[in-house]
């Protein structure tokens, strides 16, 4: 009984090591991982990155609106990808419209 605890502990603190633990060390992860600070909620929403080949990250939008807007976009996205990802160089975004709805989200690591 030598321990003591001082307090009540954070689950987030937890949650969070054990999803850098079961999270794959890929680059589409990684993009995921960081894609809502990128990119700002409002997009998170609508548009999710699916698939990453060769450094092009493939993200699904809900509507050909939202490709459109992203491939505009686009450069500005990846800069600030490469910048919140050292170590992974993403060279471009191909945005494609697939209609998923906006509020049900994939699973993301």
């Amino acid at each position: 009984m030598g321990s003591s605890r001082r307090g009540p502990r954070s689950l987030e603190t937890a949650f969070d090591r054990l999803r850098d633990d079961l999270a794959p060390n890929t680059a589409l992860a990684d993009v995921q991982r960081v894609w809502p600070q990128t990119v700002g909620p409002a997009i998170a929403v609508e548009a999710q990155p699916t698939a990453e080949r060769s450094g092009i990250v493939t993200v699904s939008c809900s509507a050909s609106v939202w490709a459109q807007e992203l491939d505009l976009m686009a450069p500005q996205i990846v800069e600030r990808l490469n910048h919140a990802l050292p170590g992974r160089t993403i060279q471009r975004l191909r945005c494609v419209a697939t209609g998923h709805q906006g509020s049900s989200q994939s699973a993301r690591f």
